[in-house]
């Protein structure tokens, strides 16, 4: 099978991810050259991007989105990577974001990324924090992204004492947080990229392995810290709310679906009801997205209609409260 990203396929079939390129700090004690300021940042996001959601998570619940302005690119990746489209016919009817730049008049993310760096020769990613003043991306991982949201940028925010890194479980919550990302968050693509039968075997045991330790946790807890949501909270999500929709037929990850988890379920329903959050869900980008983009994958192209679900029912978390 040819590889989706071949530049990140081992010889043995396994898929591994690219390092983010760019790491700079915004910083309140002027040890970087970007400090933090209402307006002089924009975030370039997908909807599709279970990353980039992260960032756009953040963004809504510290409200933000008056101090950090954002662009949503168009669901579907070619070979000229994620892209700005206008509305004349090549977004659906009823789609609910135009994909245009208003910032710099990009058609193409990897303007971005070539008018940072003229030798960047690597996938280009979502999310993407650009600094309008020097005209480079200052940061292109949302873990930096997520934590400058949380804490550079609070005396901007409206929702100031809304902390998602507390610092009595710091280490916990870095340890559970690696857990996540190796496991689930990375460890779908591993089992859905890879190109031979053993590695797919091995990145798909390891993911429901995970989940099972998951799911029994989440019997006795509402959230994966007692009653506080932190960011390994949405960290988690991110895969989840994309697992029965995509990850669970599209890369293969098909042993259960989260929906035959009743803790996870009604963890997943729980996140998703949370003040504003499904604001910053599409199901239509996540599907065009996977379905249509990876075509060593899925070479017909067609998007499925299903599953059918609901996730506003009533979820009873709260009696482990």
């Amino acid at each position: 099978m040819k590889a989706q990203f071949p530049t990140e396929q081992t010889e043995s079939g396994e898929f591994q991810r690219q390092e983010d390129r760019f790491r700079e700090w915004i910083s309140r004690d002027g040890s970087t050259p970007y400090p933090p300021a209402a307006g002089r940042y924009h975030l370039y996001v997908s909807l599709a991007c279970p990353w980039a959601s992260r960032t756009i998570i953040f963004r809504k619940l510290k409200e933000l989105e008056e101090v950090i302005g954002m662009t949503v690119v168009d669901p579907i990746r070619d070979e000229q990577g994620w892209a700005f489209r206008d509305a004349s016919g090549k977004i659906p009817p009823g789609a609910p974001f135009e994909s245009t730049d208003p910032i710099n008049g990009f058609q193409f993310l990897s303007e971005a990324y070539k008018g940072t760096d003229p030798d960047f020769d690597e996938r280009v990613t979502v999310p993407v924090l650009w600094d309008k003043e020097t005209k480079k991306i200052v940061n292109n991982c949302e873990d930096d992204i997520c934590r400058m949201f949380n804490n550079t940028f609070n005396d901007f925010a409206t929702n100031k004492d809304l902390d998602f890194f507390p610092k009595g479980i710091e280490a916990e919550h870095a340890q559970l947080s690696s857990f996540l990302y190796d496991n689930i968050n990375n460890g779908v693509y591993r089992a859905g990229f890879a190109t031979r039968q053993r590695p797919y075997e091995v990145a798909c045991r390891k993911l429901f392995e995970a989940l099972d330790q998951l799911e029994e946790r989440l019997s006795k807890t509402r959230y994966l810290f007692q009653d506080r949501i932190v960011e390994a909270d949405w960290q988690f999500f991110c895969t989840l709310i994309r697992f029965d929709v995509v990850y669970h037929g599209h890369f293969k990850c098909n042993l259960r679906r989260i929906i035959d988890y009743p803790n996870l379920q009604g963890y997943l329903m729980d996140l998703y009801q949370q003040p504003s959050i499904a604001d910053t869900v599409s199901f239509d980008h996540i599907k065009r997205h996977y379905y249509k983009t990876h075509t060593q994958i899925n070479p017909t192209r067609i998007v499925p209609i299903g599953p059918a679900f609901d996730l506003t029912k009533p979820h009873n978390r709260d009696r482990l409260s």
